[in-house]
């Protein structure tokens, strides 16, 4: 008797927990996904990374929700914070920040950030991304003049980085962006083929504008090579958090309290080559800091060094680096793609090659790959983007040519896809509301 009243006590007890596992499920179903915002050039995370699902296949009428026309090209990469966009606007002689409604792609409000737009090769002034923490936004030009506005397009205050530490000194002009952290920007200078200055790395509170500190930057590099093109990137481990610098042949680790360099290695530049100046910035991915170099070597670290760190830290080098695009990681593989369209896939921990030498379509490669959904993005400079899987196999999912020129890479968010080509920023695939309903 006992046994079979605790049998029907525990099938209606499992019939129970199992309906209300059904009712969540259901629930859970219903709730929208919070998806991500692409704060700065290099998305939520700062590589390049994203949770979230976006097209696949496109062309400059399939699946485009918006296109806004451009005046001109940039290396720039659109700012997403919710219902707005963000970028940073060569027109003519004038840099301008522009913020759009991101579901209509229309112009909100212009403001005016400096005169003396000018070409140097590829880029204009406009190349640096801005930045936001969603109440206010931030943007440098490559004539160094650094503002602050709110959503509602008033200026806070204003730096010209050049009027105060002297003209910069880089072979193709300023193209760095700024890395928000705290509230805090961090700027770097990094230059020397046109000047005798040091290079430097700046912190300014970004509520106020002024410079907390600034730390000069040590190199012995030749000619072109002090030049450096990067953002900084943030380096978190065991409760420390470290700014980490590339250019002048070296990657350096900084206190951000204090830019006290922490510590350096001086492998970017074995052969003292006077030509090799940085483009690809530095990727942070679980205690591993990975240094691209004009192409080689490439250096993965790992935190925690300091002082000299080469002979101590360096866990793997490739001879297969990028030059221009950043390399992108999912956490255990790094996907290089290099000028050509040339992917090469190593093991993150180990380095080991997976795959190389695998041609993407012929052209030029100046944007950086992005990740979403295991996919990687990446956009030549014809604007036609190749969409690839993660993993050790190579799988060519799609081709999505714009046929107009491109230089700045992808932004995602709410399940779009943000491409900026010369004439036109695409806004691609229906918008996947989050927390904004």
């Amino acid at each position: 008797m006992v046994a079979t009243c605790w049998t029907h006590y525990a099938s209606g007890q499992w019939l129970r927990l199992t309906s209300l596992l059904v009712l969540l499920l259901i629930l859970a179903s219903q709730v929208p996904i919070l998806a991500d915002n692409w704060p700065n050039w290099r998305g939520p995370t700062r590589n390049g990374v994203s949770i979230e699902a976006v097209p696949v296949e496109w062309d400059a009428d399939k699946n485009v929700v918006w296109k806004l026309e451009m005046p001109d090209w940039t290396g720039s990469t659109p700012a997403i914070w919710e219902e707005s966009i963000f970028l940073n606007v060569a027109d003519g002689d004038n840099l301008e920040l522009w913020c759009l409604d991101r579901n209509t792609g229309q112009p909100v409000w212009k403001r005016f950030l400096s005169e003396g737009n000018h070409r140097q090769r590829k880029q204009n002034m406009s190349s640096p991304s801005p930045v936001t923490d969603g109440q206010y936004v931030w943007v440098i030009t490559g004539t160094g003049i650094l503002r602050a506005f709110n959503f509602d397009g008033d200026e806070i205050w204003m730096r010209d980085i050049q009027s105060d530490y002297g003209p910069f000194g880089l072979n193709w002009g300023y193209a760095s962006s700024p890395l928000l952290y705290g509230n805090a920007l961090y700027v770097q200078v990094l230059h020397g083929m046109k000047t005798d200055d040091p290079s430097y790395v700046l912190r300014i509170d970004a509520t106020n504008g002024e410079t907390v500190w600034r730390q000069e930057r040590l190199t012995e590099a030749l000619r072109e090579s002090p030049d450096s093109y990067t953002t900084p990137a943030l380096l978190t481990y065991d409760g420390t958090t470290e700014i980490v610098i590339t250019g002048g042949d070296a990657v350096t680790g900084h206190d951000p309290e204090s830019g006290q360099e922490l510590w350096r290695a001086e492998g970017l530049n074995p052969t003292r080559n006077g030509a090799y100046r940085i483009v690809a910035s530095p990727v942070i991915e679980d205690g591993l800091i990975i240094a691209p170099t004009r192409v080689r070597p490439l250096l993965v670290l790992k935190a925690g060094g300091r002082g000299d760190v080469l002979d101590s830290h360096v866990v793997w080098e490739a001879e297969d680096g990028p030059d221009v695009p950043t390399p992108v990681t999912d956490g255990d593989y790094l996907y290089i793609v290099n000028d050509q369209g040339i992917v090469y896939v190593h093991e993150l921990r180990t380095g080991t090659l997976v795959y190389g030498r695998q041609r993407l379509q012929p052209g030029t490669y100046s944007a950086s790959p992005v990740i979403a959904d295991g996919r990687i993005y990446v956009t030549n400079e014809s604007g036609l983007t190749s969409v690839f899987s993660t993993g050790p196999e190579f799988e060519l999912l799609a081709e999505n040519d714009l046929d107009d020129y491109t230089l700045s890479s992808p932004a995602l968010s709410d399940g779009q896809i943000f491409i900026r080509t010369t004439e036109y920023l695409y806004a691609i695939g229906e918008r996947r509301r989050g927390s904004a309903e």
